[in-house]
């Protein structure tokens, strides 16, 4: 049984709620481009290299709040010291995504 995961997404100053569940989406990408439709969003298709996917994540728990594979340098090249900054590819869609607060970087 899939349990549904629950957090709040900010959109140019607009609280969104989200309901989700653990494997409706590959990332946290996939599912902002799908619920909100977002052009050039994600250009590198996921694989954490061309940064238009950065998001700003407070509230992640457990495994997700770890920054691996390609992430860090990305976001080192782009100058992006900040904690809560993410590659949302980097993401996957579990219950650590439960009750955070997730906003797009514009």
């Amino acid at each position: 049984m899939n349990h549904i995961i629950h957090f709040t997404l900010l959109e140019n100053n607009k609280q969104i709620p989200i309901q989700t569940y653990h494997g409706e989406y590959r990332n946290l990408m996939y599912l902002l481009k799908d619920k909100l439709l977002l052009d050039e969003f994600g250009e590198c298709g996921g694989i954490g290299r061309c940064g238009t996917c950065v998001i700003r994540a407070v509230g992640i728990t457990g495994i997700s709040m770890i920054k691996d594979r390609k992430e860090p340098t990305t976001l080192s090249k782009m100058d992006i010291l900040d904690d809560d900054m993410r590659l949302s590819c980097q993401i996957f869609i579990t219950k650590d995504l439960n009750d955070s607060i997730i906003e797009i970087i514009s």
